[in-house]
């Protein structure tokens, strides 16, 4: 099927040229990184959708140059299943790529509910942007971690990259940083200079790793949070100030956003909850714009996904032709292209879903969250409840609305049903072992240095 649509796309006189044009794409994913974990207000309306702790020159000026959403997701409270709907444009539901790791590892006679159990290999299969733009002529790297199996990124479109990493980076140590967040950038700017010389539009993605320190430590001190902070940042700043002065700045979309919320409360605050659960601190992250057409300073309420990376990025190039089967997200042109940062998105479906059908860091268990406007309703699995949210009034969802408000509360409830159907969501089951008087299952973080771990950087 890959093969049958990347031919079919290489025929039509759109794509193919792509191959001469002068768009050029840097997309920086930070790991762990709140809605409020920066130093720029990502609610122009909400001053406390800023952190008073960490200081981040680079993301405040792409602020300053570009857009920011006010309601911008990763799809999942995990890294694995955000980082494979970003390659691909579809959720993590409709992947069954849900979890981190075996889905059932948490559970025996302590958990009402037995998980599923996810796919971690991200199918070759699959057609990623990497793919689409490699075969039209772009020059295509993904530096960092990877996190999505073990299998080389060059087989998901990357022509370089540092192999299937996890969380230790290629040397598979505890903490990669502040040796990665250098190298990768350094491997980075390398890697646009080449194709700048080359005269190759570039698709590159820079994927940070995560402080171990930090994450196994609680909440960090001031001091620790501003270094760590720091550290990505001043990486970040370095490749800004290396597209300036290339010449690359006034053609290259520069996308930075995150694969969850931070853990617990640290960087969430306001919002509930943190990284594991569906809740709005599980969820919501930075998202920043800056490129051709993008007005400066704007702040959008449109919510957005990492889904919609993947049709935003070609419609950018001027691919013309319908995306591949399957991606759920839309394009953002209309609203990125807006002076005040308004339009519609077009997607096949109207609702955003996140399914996260596991227990994970005392999330409350396996829960999946539909987002329509500015209503959402969760779903809990274990307790076989729903609540129902207005996000605009109520950011902290504190006040349940779904006894007020029955008929919304049954049209949203209506509609996940319907999309869990037609993704073929896999679901949490009974667990006929389930002994109440057990003591609570354990937490576990995930493994240290994740997946991969293999060393050196292929260059197909």
């Amino acid at each position: 099927m890959k093969i049958c649509l990347l031919a079919a796309a290489l025929l039509l006189p759109g794509f193919a040229a792509l191959a001469g044009a002068a768009t050029n794409f840097v997309v920086i994913l930070a790991e762990a990184q709140g809605w409020a974990n920066t130093s720029v207000a990502m609610d122009d309306r909400n001053p406390s959708s800023r952190s008073r702790v960490f200081s981040t020159p680079a993301v405040e000026r792409l602020a300053r140059e570009g857009l920011r959403f006010a309601y911008g997701y990763a799809a999942s409270p995990r890294c694995t299943p955000t980082r494979a709907a970003l390659f691909t444009g579809r959720s993590p539901a409709s992947l069954h790529m849900t979890y981190v790791g075996a889905g059932r590892n948490l559970t025996s006679q302590r958990t009402a509910l037995l998980p599923p159990d996810p796919i971690l290999e991200l199918p070759t299969t699959e057609v990623t942007v990497a793919e689409l733009l490699r075969d039209a002529g772009y020059a295509t790297a993904h530096f960092g971690k990877w996190h999505v199996g073990r299998a080389d990124p060059a087989r998901h479109g990357f022509q370089e990259s540092d192999g299937p990493t996890g969380n230790g980076g290629p040397d598979n140590v505890a903490s990669p940083n502040p040796k990665e967040a250098i190298g990768m950038t350094d491997r980075g700017i390398a890697f646009l200079s080449r194709a700048q010389q080359a005269g190759r539009p570039f698709y590159l993605q820079l994927s940070h790793y995560p402080n171990q320190e930090r994450k196994e430590g609680g909440r960090p001190n001031r001091t620790d949070a501003q270094t760590e902070a720091d550290e990505i940042d001043r990486n970040v700043s370095r490749l800004l100030d290396a597209l300036d002065r290339l010449g690359l700045a006034g053609s290259t979309y520069v996308f930075y956003t995150a694969d969850h919320g931070a853990q617990g409360r640290v960087g969430n605050a306001p919002l509930s909850g943190g990284k594991g659960a569906v809740t709005e601190g599980g969820l919501r992250v930075p998202f920043l714009v800056r490129g051709p057409g993008i007005f400066a300073g704007v702040c959008s309420r449109v919510p957005v996904t990492v889904c919609d990376l993947f049709p935003t990025v070609l419609r950018l190039t001027g691919f013309v032709t319908p995306v591949p089967a399957g991606v759920e997200g839309g394009s953002l042109v209309p609203v990125l292209h807006d002076p005040q940062g308004r339009g519609v998105i077009i997607r096949p479906r109207e609702e955003l879903v996140f399914h996260f059908p596991h227990y994970d860091l005392n999330n409350g268990g396996p829960a999946t969250a539909i987002l329509v406007g500015n209503h959402k309703l969760v779903r809990n699995y274990e307790r076989n409840s729903i609540r129902l949210f207005d996000l605009e009034t109520d950011p902290t969802e504190t006040h349940d609305l779904s006894a007020q408000q029955p008929d919304r509360a049954k049209d949203l409830d209506t509609r996940l049903n319907a999309y869990l159907r037609d993704v073929g969501a896999q679901m949490p089951t009974p667990n006929p072992n389930y002994d109440s008087n057990a003591p609570p299952p354990a937490q576990p973080e995930g493994r240290r240095g994740g997946q991969g771990g293999q060393k050196g950087r292929n260059r197909p």
